[in-house]
């Protein structure tokens, strides 16, 4: 028997006013992995994620969490998933366990309290009410809030903006070690390095629409066979001399420095060091890299995720 899949969404449009938030969007996300959805603000992950945990309204398109629909079976498809969101409307006069007890309360299966606290790096901040909170410590809150359930489908939507490097890191552990439990993890970000190293598949989104979808190993290598030299560098009149040099096939260039992507590594780096020396220009910071879902981003939309 085919398991089923935690996520199916076909078709999925979201308008407000003149704007489309998501243009036709569709995804398919198996169970007992960590999904990303890539893309800058304003693509359209906020909304899909909404529509899918039922605080939204669609304007078309199907969807199906666990083999139900959201729009008509909330508090089934509820009973299944625990969700943080940006916007997160908590008592603030509460404590981190106070919130963490009372949303407990609201399911008829929890983990304990104090574990979940402990798994988000905030056991020290136990008895801080949630207003006295940093923003990235209110964040890891918000992420326990989505844990507490023991939820088959957690839905963590920009988990880590704000954590410094040391939590970042921490929280990834976490988002590990809900899917070593077998359970779903749906994640959406826009740090590229932060879903190579969590997601077994993503997709790329851009204007509502999905532009790229696989594991980050395989959309790496079908968009690129090069690998990357970067390098700081202030004369844009040299560009044409980079372009021209052995093994280059693409460059990218931005206020300080290059980007030559090559299929033979010591051909280029010889040739860079030979113009370099000849012409006078002046090269610092020089490092060789593989691609990665940046660059995958940056060449099927012509921009950086950030931009």
């Amino acid at each position: 028997m085919k398991k089923m899949d935690a996520v199916v969404v076909s078709g999925l449009r979201k308008t407000y006013g003149k704007t489309v938030a998501v243009d036709g969007l569709d995804l398919r996300v198996g169970c007992g992995q960590v999904f990303g959805m890539l893309g800058p603000n304003g693509a359209g992950k906020t909304t899909t994620v909404e529509i899918l945990v039922g605080l939204r309204t669609r304007d078309a398109g199907e969807v199906s969490v666990f083999g139900m629909d959201p729009a008509r079976q909330g508090r089934e498809v509820r009973s299944r998933i625990g969700v943080q969101l940006q916007a997160r409307g908590l008592y603030p006069r509460l404590t981190v366990k106070e919130t963490v007890t009372l949303f407990a309360s609201f399911y008829e299966r929890t983990l304990p309290v104090d574990e979940v606290i402990e798994q988000v790096g905030l056991t020290a901040k136990a008895r801080t009410v949630v207003r006295a909170l940093s923003g990235g410590q209110a964040q890891r809150l918000g992420v326990a809030l989505a844990m507490i359930n023991d939820a088959d489908l957690v839905f963590l939507d920009e988990p880590t903006t704000g954590l410094d490097p040391q939590a970042r890191r921490s929280l990834w552990d976490v988002i590990r070690s809900i899917r070593s439990r077998g359970k779903t993890v749906f994640l959406t970000t826009h740090y590229m390095d932060e879903a190579e190293r969590l997601c077994d598949n993503v997709a790329v989104v851009d204007h509502g629409r999905v532009i790229a979808f696989g594991s980050p190993s395989d959309l790496i290598s079908e968009h690129f066979q090069e690998q990357a030299i970067e390098f700081s560098n202030s004369i844009p009149s040299v560009r044409e001399k980079f372009e021209k040099l052995p093994g280059v096939t693409r460059t990218r260039f931005s206020e300080n420095g290059a980007t030559l992507y090559t299929r033979d590594v010591p051909a280029t780096m010889a040739a860079l060091m030979q113009l370099a020396t000849g012409d006078g220009i002046h090269i610092d910071d020089v490092i060789v890299r593989r691609a990665t879902l940046e660059d995958v981003f940056l060449k099927l939309t012509g921009r950086r995720i950030r931009e």
